[in-house]
């Protein structure tokens, strides 16, 4: 797992260590080219699975993914 919530606040395991960062400071975005959702840390795309992203947005994190579809011109579907 490479994010863990504890009372609002997230730690994300990085390459250089943990980031920690308020979840209300943090948007989950969707990476259409590998169609997994991701926070970004200093320009760093983390990517997340939909639980941990899910458990980030009832913390308090903002919500910016798109649902791709097999129509959308960016879909792997």
């Amino acid at each position: 797992m490479t994010v863990r919530i504890d009372k609002q606040t997230c730690f994300f395991t990085t390459e250089n260590g943990e980031e920690i960062r308020l979840c209300t400071d943090v948007t989950i975005v969707t990476d259409a080219e590998k169609a997994m959702s991701a926070v970004d840390i200093n320009g760093q795309h983390i990517y997340i699975t939909e639980a941990e992203a899910d458990a980030l947005t009832v913390a308090g994190a903002k919500d910016g993914r798109r649902h791709l579809k097999a129509t959308d011109s960016d879909s792997v579907i």
